[in-house]
């Protein structure tokens, strides 16, 4: 499959016996894997190595064979299945060495932040492993006829669980919607992105040593609109992270078969600095939370909004520590911030920073690409004075841009926050965090950190994280992230058999039955 040059930071222990060991995932059963694609490796712009490429018909007969597989996986208790999941947590953490090496492979990023990847995959894995039995716990209900009926409601699987994830954390996004999809009791339809694809069939042969049978997670590839669209039309849930573009287009395909959705998608994120702030702690949270992963997360900070009190030694601590950020790029820990993952990222990006620059921004920091390390790399960026016609003051750049606004007051800095329709993420740096937290309630976003920039509120899987407005619909962590996943059903049983009139006996005495049953239940304070 391999042919022309090929990246020369392809991992040492990626030997052909290993690659074809996870080409094999691939579910190509109509096609046999004849067309192939070959990812761009950010570090060098050279090739990786081919992956197969998948048809629809490919997609068709893996979703049919993830069907009629998910009955009896199902059928095993939730204990069973949670073993496979600890085992798998295990092996991750035991082999990450290996996964961390495809990560910053493909995707260019700091060896730290694809350590991130496992750490919440780790988290997410051990949590729905424990907790997730009570979420998903039979609940008895109130029933219709106190003492002569009951009913339980019930959490069933949907079925077969489609998720087509993002390049930019290929191992958390892939595989962190499929634990608790599994758990469940689904089978699953992933779809590998393209530039990433190596990184998820690494998860998936993991998870087949860890004991989940062959056929109950496939894992398909190809270009979005195709294959995309495939997955789209052949599951019972369907879970996307992307582009809020592509999430609308997905939600209208989901919706003529009327299947669920979850969407995460993109965010313009606000952190705001309060006049009372540690202008150091705050200058050092928002360079974390926008340069990480060169600034290619959903969550990560953009728009930084500052009270005119504390604007100056605010700025001048965020250059500073905007300086200190070593870019580079190597399968090591030796940089901060890695490389841009593609080329139209890179691109992206510039045309962001020369658009605003040309329309009177002005760059504190960074503003260029560097070739010099690498064919992606691109400085951390700082901005001021930016304006409304500017392509980056409302519009997701995804790269590592900030943009500094200046204001007088918390509700000046709440109105600049939820300037926009996006709603992911936000983050108020305060010494008094009561404050902070009652500005939280204001501020329209799905998560508000308070001290940091935007790896709490994602860390804590207990809770649910998910976007408002344009940055998506539903949940992941917490209970919702894993009953987004079932169906609901009610089972409500008589002892007396049908309710309704005796036979024989006129509807009036059963509808003054009925009506003295309201007064005494109101009376009584009961529902």
């Amino acid at each position: 499959m391999d042919t022309g040059p090929v990246s020369a930071h392809r991992p040492a222990w990626l030997t052909g016996a290993r690659l074809a060991s996870l080409r094999r995932w691939v579910a190509v059963p109509a096609s046999g894997g004849k067309t192939t694609h070959t990812p761009i490796a950010p570090y060098d712009a050279l090739p990786t190595v081919a992956v197969p490429v998948c048809t629809p018909e490919d997609v068709e007969s893996a979703a049919a064979r993830a069907r009629t597989a998910q009955e009896p996986w199902a059928g095993l208790s939730y204990g069973a299945r949670a073993e496979v999941v600890l085992r798998f947590h295990d092996l991750l953490v035991a082999r990450q060495d290996e996964v961390l090496d495809l990560i910053q492979w493909e995707t260019g990023k700091a060896r730290l932040h694809a350590w991130q990847e496992v750490l919440l995959l780790g988290t997410v894995a051990r949590h729905y492993a424990r907790h997730g039995r009570s979420y998903l716990a039979d609940r008895t209900v109130r029933p219709a006829v106190p003492l002569l009926t009951r009913a339980r409601e019930l959490r069933l699987p949907k079925g077969v669980v489609g998720i087509i994830a993002p390049w930019n954390h290929p191992l958390y996004l892939g595989v962190g919607d499929l634990i608790p999809a599994l758990l469940a009791g689904n089978a699953v339809l992933g779809k590998a992105d393209g530039q990433t694809p190596l990184t998820l069939l690494w998860a998936r042969a993991l998870m087949a040593e860890a004991g989940l049978p062959e056929n109950v997670w496939q894992v398909v590839t190809g270009d979005g609109p195709t294959i995309g669209s495939a997955v789209v039309d052949a599951v019972d849930h369907l879970c996307f992270t992307g582009s809020t573009a592509t999430g609308r287009a997905v939600a209208e395909r989901a919706a003529r078969r009327l299947i669920g959705v979850s969407l995460e998608l993109g965010g313009k994120n606000p952190l705001i600095v309060r006049a009372d702030a540690d202008p150091d702690l705050a200058a050092r949270g928002t360079v974390e939370a926008a340069f990480a992963n060169s600034g290619q997360m959903c969550v990560h900070i953009e728009r930084v909004i500052v009270d005119a009190a504390v604007y100056d030694a605010f700025t001048a601590a965020l250059l500073a520590a905007t300086s200190g950020q070593r870019l580079g790029q190597g399968l090591g820990y030796g940089y901060d911030i890695g490389p841009l993952a593609t080329r139209a990222q890179l691109e992206k990006v510039g045309a962001h920073v020369t658009d605003a620059v040309a329309k009177g921004a002005t760059v504190l920091a960074g503003g260029r690409a560097r070739p010099d390390i690498g064919p992606y790399a691109y400085q951390p960026t700082v901005l001021a004075d930016v304006t409304d016609d500017m392509d980056l003051c409302l519009g997701e750049t995804f790269g590592p841009v900030l943009a500094l606004h200046r204001v007088s007051g918390d509700a000046a800095a709440i109105a600049a926050a939820n300037r926009g329709r996006h709603g992911l993420s936000a983050a108020v740096f305060s010494r008094d965090t009561a404050a902070a937290e009652a500005m939280a309630r204001r501020i329209r976003a799905g998560a508000v950190n308070v001290n940091d920039g935007a790896g709490l509120a994602i860390g804590t899987v207990e809770a649910p994280m998910g976007g408002r407005g344009d940055s998506g619909l539903g949940r992941r962590h917490g209970p919702e992230g894993i009953r987004r996943f079932t169906d609901a059903q009610t089972v409500a049983v008589s002892r007396l058999g049908p309710i309704g009139p005796p036979p024989g006996r006129p509807a009036e005495s059963f509808v003054n039955l009925g009506n003295r049953q309201l007064r005494l239940l109101r009376r009584l304070g009961i529902r």
